[in-house]
């Protein structure tokens, strides 16, 4: 009796042997490809990283001046030891602040997010940009001064001295006093040309006489130009023309406002729905209403100079994937704003059609002996 069994017909792709190798190769390119990462630097990366060390030797600079008159650094609203915080209330301060704001300024980093915008909007070595600030984010005012310096653009800027809770609001020490130190050790290129007192109408509404003195004097030892006209809208006119003494408006490549000054963003539109980083005419004029004061920031725009809005510092951040209120203060270098890592989709596609294509050969060969089988009338195939 012949007990030989034919072997039944199991075409390749039933096989288990046939499974487990391309569960293997499956396995084998998913894991290659996601190993196999490529990092794009920004383009800008030198320039970041010269702007955030820029700031960092300015704030350590600024500190060891705090620190020379015995100043007590509060580390519990100060917790990164900036010296740069300034207290909740003063004969200077002006409104409310925002603390964590504040201290997302204060970090180096922050300049380097300062010249991507600048980059956003092409400006080059030797351009000249008109610059408004108050003494409410000295961070944020150190950062832009020192991108300018790292990316060899002029500023030319006009300062509210006044400033919120939190910001450079110490009586002995303004923002003026600030610039004028990091002016002296050449860390920026330029101090302000001409400064008011900020605050309410930009002439210190809410601020005792005391304080208004203060800034007055203080302004006076820069021995800068005072703004102090009578309204708001001829405050404004004057900062035009003080621009416009350096240089025709329309030359400017850039007008960069730091902080809510009234001066600066006027009351034309809707504040609120102004976004921070990089802002053209359409994004005024779309949120535009009607009977107020035109800024000087809405001005320019309104000439089609870019501008760059650095205000809603939350929201700006996340632009940058940035840490909001850091603690520590991240390392110079690190983080998606320098370089960012993503997967080498060369290698994905390769894997992908090593996989796909080995599926496929296999399917086809499965399907072209399953046809050679049925022909010869196999009646014990397993299909």
């Amino acid at each position: 009796m012949n007990n030989y069994k034919k072997q039944p017909f199991i075409p390749a792709i039933q096989k288990t042997s046939t499974l487990v190798g391309l569960a293997t190769l499956s396995l084998v390119c998913f894991i290659i490809s996601i190993n196999m990462k490529t990092t794009d630097v920004s383009p800008s990366y030198e320039n970041k990283v010269m702007a955030a060390q820029l700031m960092k030797k300015s704030m350590t600079v600024l500190k060891d001046s705090r620190m020379e008159h015995g100043i007590f650094i509060d580390i519990e609203n100060d917790p990164n030891e900036t010296g740069l915080v300034g207290s909740p209330f003063s004969l200077i301060t002006t409104d409310e602040g925002d603390l964590d704001a504040k201290l997302t300024t204060l970090d180096p980093n922050f300049s380097a997010a300062i010249v991507d915008l600048m980059h956003q909007v092409n400006l080059q070595r030797g351009d000249t940009v008109a610059i408004l600030m108050t003494g409410s984010m000295p961070g944020a005012n150190i950062a832009v001064l020192t991108a300018c310096k790292a990316l060899g653009v002029y500023p030319v800027t006009i300062t509210s001295i006044g400033a919120s809770q939190w910001g450079a609001n110490q009586v002995d020490f303004t923002w003026l006093d600030m610039e004028l130190i990091l002016f002296d050790h050449e860390l920026i290129q330029a101090k302000s040309i001409a400064a008011s007192i900020g605050g309410r109408n930009d002439m210190g509404r809410l601020l005792s006489p005391a304080g208004r003195k203060i800034i007055m004097d203080n302004i006076a030892s820069h021995n800068l130009h005072l703004i102090k006209k009578s309204k708001l809208a001829k405050n404004i006119e004057e900062r035009m023309e003080t621009f416009g003494s350096i240089q025709p408006v329309k030359n400017y490549k850039a007008i960069i406002n730091v902080g809510g000054g009234v001066a600066s963003l006027g009351t034309s539109f809707n504040l609120k729905l102004l976004p921070p980083g990089v802002i053209n005419r359409s994004d005024i004029t779309d949120i535009g209403r009607p009977g107020g004061i035109e800024g000087v920031f809405a001005k320019f725009i309104k000439e089609n100079i870019p501008g760059l809005h650095i205000l809603n510092i939350k929201p700006l951040t996340e632009q940058f994937n940035m840490p909001f209120a850091p603690i520590p203060i991240p390392e110079i270098g690190s983080g998606s704003l320098y370089a960012k890592e993503r997967y080498n989709l060369t290698i994905a596609g390769i894997c992908l059609m090593l996989v796909g294509g080995s599926v496929f050969a296999i399917g086809l060969d499965s399907k072209q002996k399953i046809k050679e089988h049925l022909k010869q009338h196999e009646p014990d195939s397993i299909l």
